[in-house]
């Protein structure tokens, strides 16, 4: 799928510069070959990346560039489509309209794509830097009296990698202890990369405590880098590792259920995967009967309709969207990939959902724009919440 994606980038790149008709035949080649060489790089480091010739250390880099091509030439995508449509409707208006000839003039383009580059950039940077706290409270349907006012924070989608090093790591942490949250939950895509090559920049993850736990359940990329590994190294760490698991919290004298279970990618094996589990959810509501309230940790919010539908769960926490990454982005493309959940809170049945847009993302795409990444602080808080 990456090759496919980047042999198109060279078409892209055509479609650019071929209807400007005001570039002298040198300005063509130039521009032309400059848009194309933008695109073989990205073709060049995404062949580079599927060769596994590298350490991940070096691959992960190579993914980050890779990344940031693709930025540029989705934004790309969105001005030429615009520009088509623009130049049509000039057009229609007038065969002789000077605003159809500035469509596909030289300055209007060569303004778009030096914008484009910058956006392309700054979207890498957004992604890089240590998200903020956001903190929310959250109506949770049946929620106890005892459990009202509970401090949930959610760390989704670390996506911790040689890219992202300690320090990131480390910052994440100290702005999650600093809330004094009641419970800690990592909701999946914690590590990129294998133990070996990834481990030391998750070292300051051990250092998160919280009075009722840290529980963690997998997401779709520790299958692919080594999920026995990781999952002994976590436990080994201290964090709570909740593999299709229910771990029951007494919290004011009532019990709180917080189960993890298994990615759903198990469900759709592939070269790339490594090990890991299917969800099993009537493990976990056996598990969690007698709770007097359910949390479940599932990666992705495609789960929320078969676990709303148990009637066994007051909340499920996900992540795996990355919030979407762009405007526009997030509701065309990657909330239809999602059920049409692609970040904060929704009602399934009588179940709230909360899809958090994660405190970071895979360095194959770690563009983002419009779209933050997140530390969430969720405050439990009693009520009736509409089903939508």
């Amino acid at each position: 799928m990456t090759l496919l994606v980047s042999l198109i980038l060279p078409l892209l790149g055509l479609w650019l510069w071929w209807p400007v008709t005001s570039l002298s035949k040198r300005e063509r080649r130039w521009h032309i070959g400059t848009t194309l060489a933008l695109a073989l790089i990205g073709l060049s480091f995404a062949t580079l990346w599927r060769m596994n010739v590298f350490e991940y250390a070096v691959e992960a880099w190579i993914q980050l560039v890779f990344g940031w091509v693709l930025a540029m030439f989705i934004i790309l995508l969105v001005f030429l489509i615009l520009r088509t449509l623009g130049w049509l409707l000039s057009r229609f208006a007038s065969r002789e309209s000077r605003l159809a000839t500035l469509w596909h003039g030289k300055r209007m383009n060569q303004t778009a794509s030096v914008l484009i580059v910058l956006l392309a950039t700054l979207g890498i940077w957004n992604g890089l830097k240590p998200p903020q706290v956001h903190e929310r409270d959250v109506v949770v349907p049946r929620l106890p009296a005892e459990l009202d006012g509970v401090r949930v924070a959610v760390l989704a989608d670390l996506h911790i990698s040689p890219v992202k090093r300690t320090w990131r790591t480390q910052r994440i942490v100290d702005a999650v202890m600093a809330v004094k949250p009641d419970i800690i939950v990592l909701p999946g895509d914690m590590v990129d990369g294998e133990v070996a090559d990834t481990a030391v920049f998750v070292e300051p993850l051990a250092k998160l405590s919280a009075p009722h736990g840290v529980w963690l359940a997998p997401g779709n990329h520790e299958y692919y880098h080594g999920y026995k590994q990781w999952m002994a190294h976590f436990r080994d760490m201290g964090l709570g590792v909740l593999e299709n698991q229910t771990a029951m919290l007494s919290i004011n004298g009532s019990k709180l259920a917080v189960s993890g279970v298994g990615d759903l990618a198990a469900l759709r094996p592939s070269a790339y995967m490594r090990g890991g589990m299917a969800p099993d959810l009537p493990a976990v509501i056996a598990a969690g009967r007698g709770g007097d309230a359910h949390i479940l940790l599932a990666h992705q919010p495609k789960q929320a309709r078969e676990a709303a539908g148990t009637g066994a769960f007051n909340l499920q926490i996900s992540g795996h969207t990355h919030g979407g990454h762009m405007w526009g982005f997030d509701r065309w493309v990657v909330a239809p990939a999602n059920h049409g959940y692609v970040r904060g809170e929704y009602m399934v049945k009588d179940m709230r959902l909360f899809v958090s847009s994660g405190a970071g993302q895979w360095d194959g795409f770690t563009a983002r724009l419009g779209v933050p990444s997140s530390i969430d602080v969720l405050v439990l808080k009693r009520g009736v919440a509409d089903g939508r």
